[in-house]
C-alpha cells in the first residue's frame, strides 16, 4: 500500500470508531427516555441502525436513523460496558457535578455522552485516555454549542482520573479476580 491509502484506510478507521461511540450515546440516551431494556436497545441497533442497507446513499442512511460507518466491535463493547457500569459511573458523575448541580438537571444528551465515556474510559487496557476524551470532546460539539462541550472536557479528565486509577488499583491487587480481557485497539 502507498501512503495515501494508509492515509484513507486511517481516517475510516476512526470515522467508524468516532460512528461507534455516536451510536453509543443514541443508545444510552433511548434506553434512558423510552425505558427500554439496555439489551433490547443494544440489539436493535446491532440489527437495524449499524448496518448498511445494500446500494443505499450513506447520507440518507443517517437521516433514517442508521449509522452504516461504525465499528461493531467498540459500539458493543462501550455499551455493555456503560450499562453493566452505570451505578458506578453515575456516582462519579454525580461526585464531579457541582453539589448544586443534580444529574437530573443535566440535558439527557449530555447524561448519555458522560455515561459512554464513562463507560469506555472503564475498559481495563482499552484505548488511551486522551484519545477517548477527545473523541468525546468533538461528539459534544456535534450536539452543544454552549459550554457543554467546556463541561465535558472537564469532566472527563477528572472521570477519567477516577476510573483509571481505581483500575490499576485494582489490578495491582492480588487477591482480587482477574479483570475482564479487552483488546487495546487505539481510537
Amino acid at each position: 500500500m502507498n501512503g495515501s491509502q494508509d492515509e484513507d484506510s486511517t481516517h475510516a478507521r476512526t470515522r467508524s470508531r468516532t460512528a461507534s461511540r455516536v451510536a453509543v450515546v443514541q443508545a444510552l440516551f433511548q434506553i434512558e427516555q423510552a425505558g427500554d431494556s439496555p439489551e433490547a436497545v443494544i440489539q436493535q441497533f446491532l440489527r437495524h441502525r449499524l448496518v448498511v442497507m445494500p446500494g443505499s446513499d450513506q447520507s440518507a442512511e443517517y437521516e433514517d436513523g442508521r449509522v452504516p460507518e461504525a465499528d461493531i466491535r467498540l459500539f458493543e463493547q462501550v455499551a455493555r460496558s456503560a450499562v453493566a457500569r452505570r451505578e458506578q459511573i453515575d456516582a462519579l458523575i454525580v461526585d464531579v457535578l457541582p453539589a448544586s448541580w443534580p444529574v437530573g438537571r443535566l440535558d439527557p444528551v449530555l447524561r448519555a455522552l458522560l455515561r459512554a465515556a464513562g463507560g469506555e474510559l472503564a475498559v481495563v487496557g482499552g484505548v488511551p485516555t486522551r484519545v477517548i476524551i477527545n473523541e468525546y470532546l468533538d461528539i459534544a460539539h456535534g450536539f452543544f454549542s454552549g459550554d457543554e462541550p467546556k463541561m465535558v472536557n472537564g469532566m472527563l479528565d477528572t472521570m477519567a482520573r477516577r476510573l483509571r486509577a481505581s483500575a490499576n488499583t485494582q489490578d495491582a491487587a492480588p487477591d482480587e479476580a482477574p479483570q475482564e480481557a479487552h483488546g487495546a485497539e487505539g481510537a
